[in-house]
C-alpha cells in the first residue's frame, strides 16, 4: 500500500496525545544530564593515561552495547509493552551512571558505560515504538520534530553545566545525572499507568513487521544509511572528538566543548521549530538530503579551523542541519511500520544502524586523529555524511508503508 508523502492538512487539528507529551518531557530530563557529562567524558577517559582512540572508545562501547542488545529491546518492546521497557531502560542507565563516579580505573569506566548502553537501547526503541503507535499519521513530523527538540533543548543546558562542573572533579556530573535519570523514570512510571494496565489486560493483537519485510521499502533502506551517517558524525564523532579537539586546539578547551556541543544543540532546537511541519507538508526526502548535507560539511570544517568564532558558527550549523533532518528520518521509519503492525524489531534494527555509526565513528576517526591529525578526521566524518545523504536521492515521491 502507498500513501503519498504529503499528508493532508487535517493535521493542524489534531491534538498531540497525552503520552507523547510525557516521553517529550522526560526526554528533556535525560537529554540534560546526558549533556551534563558529554563534555567531560572523553577527558574522564583519558585521566586514565589512554590516547585519543581509547578515549574515543568510551563513547563506542556505549553504543556497542547499544547495538548487540537492540535485537533483545525489539522482542522485550514486544512482549512486555513499551512503558514496562522503558522504566527498565531508564533505571538501567542511572545505576550504570553512577557507578561510572566511583570509577578507579579505565578499564572499570569501559565496563559501566557499556552496561548504560543496554539500559539506552531499551528506553530508546521503546519510546519510538510509542510513538510510532500513538501519533496520529499526519503528525508524525511535528511529534518527531517535538520529542527531539525536547532532546535537544537538554542539551542546552546541559553540556555548559558540564564544561562548568568539571573544575569542581570529573565525578560530579556522573552523579546529578544519574539522579536526573531517576526522576525521569519515575515520572514516566505514575504518568503511563493506564498504558501498562490496559496491555496487562489484553495482549497487543498487531502483527509484527519483520525486519526483512521493511527492507523491501526503499525508504527503510535509505533511513538505514543516514542512520548509520548520523550516528557516525552526531552521537560517535562529534561527542567524542569534538572535546578533544577543543581542548587542544584552543585555550579554556573544556569550558568551550561544552559551549561548542550545547551551540549544536541550539542550531537544532532553531531548525527543528520549522522541520516538522516541513516534513509533514513536503515530505521526508528533501529534509533528509539537505539537513544531512549542510551538517556534514559543517563536521568537516570543524577540524580545520583554529579559530574560536568559526568553530563555534561551524557548531551551530552543523546542529541546524542535523536539526532539519532528524524529524524527517524518524517520521519515514514510522510511515514504514504504520499504527497497525507491531514495529518492536524494525525499530530496533534502524537504531542499530545508527548504533553502529557511532561505534565506529570514534574508532575510526580517533585512529586517523591519532596518526595524522583531527582535520583528516573530521573531513572522514564529512565524507561519510554525504554518503548518507547521497542513499536519499532515488527515493521516490510516494512511498511505500504499511
Amino acid at each position: 500500500m502507498t500513501i503519498p508523502e504529503h499528508p493532508a492538512p487535517a493535521a493542524q487539528a489534531q491534538r498531540v496525545p497525552r503520552e507523547i507529551k510525557v516521553l517529550v518531557a522526560a526526554a528533556f530530563v535525560i537529554a540534560m544530564g546526558f549533556g551534563l557529562i558529554a563534555p567531560i567524558l572523553p577527558q574522564f577517559a583519558r585521566s586514565f593515561d589512554v590516547g585519543i582512540a581509547a578515549a574515543g572508545f568510551i563513547v563506542s562501547v556505549f553504543a556497542l552495547t547499544r547495538l548487540l542488545f537492540a535485537p533483545v529491546s525489539g522482542r522485550m518492546t514486544d512482549r512486555l509493552g513499551e512503558p514496562f521497557v522503558y522504566v527498565g531502560g531508564v533505571l538501567t542507565v542511572a545505576v550504570s551512571t553512577i557507578l561510572c563516579g566511583f570509577a578507579v580505573d579505565y578499564t572499570q569506566l569501559l565496563v559501566f558505560r557499556a552496561l548504560g548502553g543496554l539500559g539506552s537501547t531499551m528506553f530508546t526503541v521503546s519510546a519510538m515504538a510509542l510513538i510510532a503507535r500513538l501519533a496520529p499519521p499526519e503528525m508524525r513530523g511535528r511529534i518527531s520534530g517535538l520529542y527531539a527538540g525536547a532532546f535537544l533543548t537538554g542539551n542546552i543546558v546541559g553540556p555548559v553545566a558540564g564544561g562548568l562542573l568539571a573544575g569542581l572533579g570529573y565525578r560530579l556530573p556522573f552523579f546529578i545525572y544519574g539522579a536526573a535519570l531517576i526522576v525521569a523514570a519515575a515520572f514516566v512510571y505514575f504518568s503511563l499507568l493506564g498504558i501498562r494496565s490496559g496491555r496487562r489486560r489484553e495482549r497487543d493483537a498487531r502483527p509484527s513487521m519483520d525486519v526483512r519485510e521493511a527492507l523491501e521499502s526503499p525508504v527503510y533502506r535509505a533511513a538505514i544509511a543516514s542512520g548509520f551517517a548520523n550516528g557516525f558524525s552526531t552521537y560517535g564523532v562529534r561527542v567524542a572528538l569534538v572535546p578533544l579537539f577543543a581542548a587542544q586546539a584552543f585555550a579554556n578547551g573544556v569550558a568551550l566543548a561544552g559551549l561548542s556541543l550545547a551551540l549544536f544543540a541550539v542550531g537544532n532546537g532553531a531548525a527543528l521549530t520549522v522541520a516538522g511541519k516541513f516534513t509533514d507538508t513536503h515530505g521526508r526526502r528533501l529534509p533528509v538530503i539537505a539537513g544531512l548535507t549542510v551538517g556534514s560539511v559543517a563536521m568537516a570544517g570543524i577540524g580545520l579551523t583554529d579559530n574560536v568564532a568559526l568553530f563555534i558558527a561551524l557548531s551551530i550549523v552543523a546542529g541546524a542541519g542535523i536539526g532539519f533532518m532528524n524529524p524527517a528520518q524518524q517520521a519515514a521509519v514510522a510511515d514504514v511500520v504504520g499504527q497497525d503492525r507491531n514495529g518492536g524489531k524494525v525499530l530496533a534494527s534502524f537504531q542499530m544502524a545508527t548504533d553502529l555509526g557511532a561505534i565506529l565513528g570514534p574508532v575510526a576517526a580517533g585512529v586517523i586523529a591519532d596518526r595524522v591529525g583531527f582535520g583528516w578526521a573530521f573531513a572522514l566524518t564529512g565524507v561519510v555524511g554525504l554518503a548518507g545523504a547521497a542513499a536519499w536521492v532515488r527515493v521516490p515521491r510516494a512511498v511505500p508503508q504499511a
